[in-house]
């Protein structure tokens, strides 16, 4: 019998994630708290996100309410990292970025846990900016999913293609 396997990975909708974006835009714009501030958040490149006030605390709100949008689209909030804001003028700058993928680093501690707590016979191998967990029993695979989903790896995990 074939061995089963599944694919940690750390990937997000970058479609639900520009969803969540333009609805903050748009409830940036409209809120009245937030009239007169200049707020606006946009994208700035491929996975950089840039909020944008004349006060500190409007910037940290208009975080909020993006940081707001996204839980609302089932994303979570481990694939957005945000920076602290500063100051470039009379304008504040919050810049955030989308983090995918799982680098070597964290691919060793999540490989660390599945050898050592995991149940025996299941493999973990690093695949670029993934993770092929293996075993012959289909049971040990579930457990090692409850196992990483117990733990917090400071990144957002998906397990896909189980077979």
């Amino acid at each position: 019998m074939a061995d089963s396997s599944f694919d940690v990975v750390s990937k997000v909708d970058r479609q639900e994630v520009d969803n969540a974006l333009n609805q903050a835009a748009k409830e940036l714009s409209q809120r009245y708290d937030f009239r007169g501030t200049n707020t606006g958040i946009e994208w700035s490149g491929e996975e950089n996100i840039v909020i944008t006030s004349d006060a500190e605390e409007r910037a940290q709100a208009g975080l909020e309410v993006f940081k707001e949008k996204l839980i609302r689209r089932d994303i979570s909030l481990k694939a957005f990292d945000a920076g602290e804001p500063s100051a470039s003028g009379k304008t504040f700058k919050i810049a955030g970025k989308i983090v995918e993928g799982i680098d070597s680093e964290h691919a060793k501690k999540i490989s660390k846990k599945i050898r050592d707590e995991g149940p025996k016979g299941v493999k973990a191998q690093i695949q670029g900016e993934e993770l092929r967990v293996s075993s012959k029993k289909r049971d040990d695979l579930q457990a090692v999913i409850a196992l990483l989903k117990g733990e917090d790896f400071g990144i957002a995990l998906q397990f896909v293609n189980y077979r």
